[in-house]
């Protein structure tokens, strides 16, 4: 969990950092909606090769992207399990004892893997290069047209602001309680399954009440600093789209496109 990168914020000087937030998160969606089209794997392909040249663009190395899908490979490598034993699709590959593999389910995982995958580099890629307040502002602007049904748009941005932020903060508290719990003799890898259940618990309670403690620190620095949701508020910064920004659309809409016609031709 050493240098975490979902979540966290790299103040370089590039073209992706300089454009408007609220263009990056339209951009993210409309790539998001491209990665669930069932596009195949040329889709996925052509895909991919955007995201990577948006990096970049972005001065992100490749590293870095791969250290924020680390912590999913747990995640990765439970789908894989679960879809070859339960997917009964395709032809059989080849059989381990009395469970069959199908072509089918090697498919079907692939696909996940691939999605889930880009959909952490996209993130990253945004969470990366738009710093936290402006992402809160972007949130807010965007959700501005469904205050008419009384949508409460700037606690919303506020909320998924601050738990953007603190990703890599909690990431790095489990961090410090497993180093702890290892030396007061936890072990979180061996064992039989209670023990495992016990060191998960170990684990697990302590976060939480951590976790809880930071949100009512946070509550109380608010409160002193006169933060009321509900009240009009002014902004020191405000955000204008350049042609720079309406371009970032325009590629991204080609591109889901391009996935549009794939899924229809291909």
């Amino acid at each position: 969990m050493n240098n975490i990168a979902l979540g966290s914020y790299l103040p370089l000087n590039s073209i992706i950092h300089r454009l408007d937030p609220r263009a990056k998160i339209c951009a993210m969606l409309l790539m998001m909606i491209a990665i669930f089209l069932p596009a195949g794997y040329l889709g996925y392909v052509v895909l991919g090769i955007c995201i990577i040249c948006v990096s970049m663009l972005a001065k992100l190395k490749l590293s870095f992207l791969w250290r924020a899908m680390k912590p999913m490979l747990f995640m990765l490598t439970f789908l894989l399990i679960i879809n070859l034993l339960v997917v009964r699709e395709g032809s059989i590959l080849f059989t381990i004892g009395s469970f069959a593999i199908y072509s089918g389910a090697v498919s079907q995982t692939l696909y996940i893997v691939v999605r889930l995958a880009l959909m952490i580099m996209i993130t990253t890629i945004l969470t990366a290069t738009t710093k936290p307040l402006e992402l809160t502002l972007a949130i807010e602007d965007l959700l501005k047209p469904f205050q008419v049904i009384h949508v409460p748009a700037h606690e919303i941005a506020m909320m998924i602001s601050i738990a953007l932020r603190f990703i890599p903060t909690l990431i790095e508290e489990t961090q410090r309680i497993m180093k702890a719990q290892a030396s007061r003799g936890v072990d979180m890898e061996n064992g039989k399954l209670m023990e495992k259940v016990r060191a998960i618990l170990s684990l697990i309670v302590p976060l939480f009440v951590s976790a809880f403690q930071r949100a009512e620190d946070l509550a109380y620095a608010m409160e002193a600093r006169g933060y009321i949701p509900n009240r009009p508020r002014s902004r020191y910064k405000q955000l204008k789209m350049s042609g720079k920004d309406y371009l970032l659309l325009a590629g991204t809409m080609l591109i889901l496109a391009a996935t549009v016609v794939l899924v229809i031709y291909g």
